[in-house]
């Protein structure tokens, strides 16, 4: 455990990382497909997390292809080694320039994916510049970041002020600027995801966003999504006082079962939100 809230302990989320992988199994399986080529060998799954997206590589790559998870917490690659024993898991940290795993590799990768890890690097332009190197001719790098936030409630809820979604994404820019502001070498990066893959040599750079959005009324499973989602948002923004207290008091209302406004209870929540992928191409 750690006072400082703006420093993340993964292998404290490591159940919360493999719910998410189960929970967006079907999406990684999409993205899989359409990223991976016929003739792909190896896929490279770098912060991989609760492996989502290694199982989905694997399962597109199939026997003649090999799909590699990496994380640089080892609590969290043996959760992931449990999770898919079929695949290979390494060790490595963004913070470097990746020569002991391009070694470890064997070979160039055809298809490397960061999803979500690339921003926790001090010098996200170096790590992108190191991933760049992990990759062989007409080889991809698939950065899954930015998109744009979800929405799961109406904007008037009947407890505290309205608007209380949009202010918790506010807080949420707020944690992630800090956060990255305390990052060992953290440096600025002002400019966006598709100038970063041009400036570290890919070409052919663009951007697929894909629209993800569940059938309303929602479903008994996905309502218990939104609410852990929820619940795991508020309590890392907490410690951090960056949400006004009456607007924590809301959220406590909200999301306690026993409490008559609990969003359980409610028929009119969505599930809509857009991720955006950044693809560059090795030369």
């Amino acid at each position: 455990m750690t006072d400082d809230p703006y420093t993340v302990v993964w292998s404290e989320h490591a159940a919360h990382l493999h719910v998410v992988a189960r929970e967006e199994a079907g999406w990684y399986a999409e993205v899989a497909q359409a990223l991976i080529r016929p003739r792909d060998m190896l896929a490279v799954d770098i912060g991989c997390g609760g492996a989502g997206m290694t199982r989905a590589m694997a399962a597109v790559l199939g026997a003649t292809g090999r799909a590699v998870g990496v994380d640089g917490d080892r609590a969290i690659l043996d959760a992931a080694r449990s999770a898919v024993p079929d695949a290979q898991f390494l060790h490595a940290d963004l913070d470097g320039d990746l020569a002991d795993l391009r070694a470890e590799l064997g070979s160039p990768a055809d298809l490397v994916w960061a999803s979500a890890s690339v921003h926790h690097a001090g010098d996200q332009q170096a790590a992108v510049d190191a991933l760049a190197t992990l990759l062989g001719p007409g080889g991809r790098l698939a950065l899954a970041e930015g998109g744009l936030p979800p929405r799961h409630l109406p904007w008037d809820v009947g407890v505290g002020e309205p608007g209380l979604e949009i202010r918790l994404d506010a807080a949420q820019d707020r944690w992630f600027a800090r956060m990255r502001a305390a990052l060992p070498g953290s440096r600025p990066m002002p400019y966006g995801w598709t100038e970063a893959l041009r400036r570290s040599g890919l070409t052919h750079v663009t951007t697929r966003t894909t629209l993800v959005e569940r059938v309303v009324p929602l479903s008994k499973e996905d309502v218990e999504r939104l609410l852990d989602r929820l619940t795991h948002r508020v309590d890392r923004l907490r410690p951090a006082d960056l949400l006004a207290p009456e607007d924590l008091a809301a959220w406590d209302r909200l999301l306690d079962p026993a409490d008559e406004a609990w969003l359980g209870n409610r028929t009119d929540l969505s599930w809509l939100d857009a991720r955006s992928v950044h693809i560059g191409t090795h030369p």
